[in-house]
């Protein structure tokens, strides 16, 4: 990967660019980490719910009330 630094007035680096194939690739694996966390929230979320039903903290659903809230 060609990477280019910008440099201001004084010499700090104030830009990088990368071409935009590698830029594509970056937004790419980035949707995927965002969504592979949106899952994992999702079920740690779910494993609460369940551990609290359990306990008797929050009511229990049937599976047509679960599909409806969908």
């Amino acid at each position: 990967m060609t990477i280019k630094y910008l440099n201001d007035a004084n010499g700090n680096i104030s830009d990088v660019q990368i071409p935009f194939n590698e830029w594509e690739k970056i937004l790419w694996k980035i949707n995927k980490y965002e969504q592979t966390l949106k899952i994992k929230d999702d079920l740690t979320e779910a494993f609460e719910e369940v551990k609290k039903m359990r306990e008797g903290k929050i009511k229990k659903q049937t599976l047509s009330e679960f599909l409806n809230e969908l």
